[in-house]
């Protein structure tokens, strides 16, 4: 485990703006790579070891390395600018944990959506919980860019994905701070813009 030092584990005085996001997307996207990726501080994690009771349940197809999934959640904070934070909360993917969803959204000001493009459809059922909500949670769309993943366009994934045109996409490598860091801005900067009405 990395070690944190104490100016890591307090934010400046100059923070005005804190931000809760949710981080989601169907199981096996990247979401805890992610936030593990940018979290200025040593992010929890609830993985657990996957066992016999998941298969059949669990799609493995094409994540033939994976051998743990997040249970509760992930959690992780990101300062993006002197004024900003971002505490991020990483949601598991299967159906089966999403009552835990309202909870956790609340309060939230956007989710960003991970998406594979070697399992598109994964990615529909999410989006269409995103959707169904009450306080329509302004979301972007992170494509996590695996090394066999077939590239698309951004028209051609914003169709797929059923999307709307101010609907932000990004690609993004979720092991590389600097993409996942872009992603999260253009999630932030678009949730804010939503709120002031300029969307």
């Amino acid at each position: 485990m990395t070690s944190v030092s104490s100016d890591e584990r307090y934010l400046p005085g100059t923070v005005r703006r804190p931000a809760k996001i949710l981080v989601v997307g169907s199981f096996g996207v990247g979401k805890t790579t992610l936030i593990g990726s940018v979290s200025e501080i040593v992010p929890l994690r609830t993985e657990e070891t996957m066992t016999v009771a998941s298969m059949g349940i669990d799609d493995l197809a094409g994540l033939a390395d994976k051998t743990t999934t997040t249970v509760a959640m992930d959690f992780g904070r990101i300062t993006l600018s002197q004024h900003t934070v971002l505490y991020m909360f990483g949601m598991p993917g299967q159906r089966r944990f999403w009552d835990l969803w309202d909870g956790l959204a609340e309060g939230a000001v956007g989710a960003l959506v991970l998406v594979d493009t070697r399992r598109l459809e994964g990615s529909f059922e999410v989006l269409d919980q995103l959707e169904r909500r009450k306080d329509n949670l302004p979301f972007a769309v992170a494509v996590n860019v695996f090394p066999d993943s077939y590239q698309h366009t951004t028209e051609e994934l914003r169709k797929a994905l059923d999307l709307l045109p101010e609907t932000p996409i990004r690609h993004c490598d979720a092991r590389d701070r600097t993409s996942s860091v872009r992603a999260l801005i253009a999630l932030t900067a678009y949730a804010l813009a939503t709120e002031e009405g300029s969307v």
